[in-house]
């Protein structure tokens, strides 16, 4: 299914396990793009009967959608205590961040995915994912519709 795979500089796997650093959910701002779908779901979990979020939690761009980020950079969603980070809608997150660090921008080189675990304790520790399971999570984060 995915061939060629010792053409990929990950072709042996790689390892990852979080450390609930909150790290990929903080610093400067940016997007974390949420489908109608997620917006729903995530207001479920919240429970919220109305279906939607405030908007103060998500924001349109562009024809899409992401969340807001609180004053400082932090996820809306993203809670901290005990030094520790959690996220408030964990079982019900965006794609994106349930496919980190598995992203197309991270697996395209040796050197990204380094420059990345600078930020990220979990990256290159804890459990090894072989490359089909890499190439199945990297493509599960490819941009969907809203």
């Amino acid at each position: 299914m995915f061939g060629r795979s010792k053409e990929k500089w990950y072709a042996d796997g790689l390892q990852f396990s979080c450390t609930q650093c909150g790290n990929c959910c903080s610093g400067p701002p940016g997007y974390v793009w949420v489908t109608k779908e997620d917006i729903r779901a995530i207001a479920a979990h919240l429970g919220r009967e109305n279906g939607t979020l405030d908007r103060s939690e998500v924001r349109g761009v562009g024809g899409r959608y992401s969340l807001t980020e609180k004053p400082g950079g932090d996820c809306i969603f993203l809670e901290r205590r005990d030094g520790k980070a959690y996220c408030s809608v964990y079982p019900v997150r965006p794609i994106q961040c349930r496919t980190w660090p598995f992203w197309d921008e991270l697996l395209k080189s040796r050197r990204a995915w380094d420059d990345a675990a600078k930020t990220c304790p979990g990256m290159n520790r804890g459990p090894h994912y072989g490359f089909v399971a890499i190439e199945e999570i990297r493509i599960r984060n490819r941009p969907a519709s809203s």
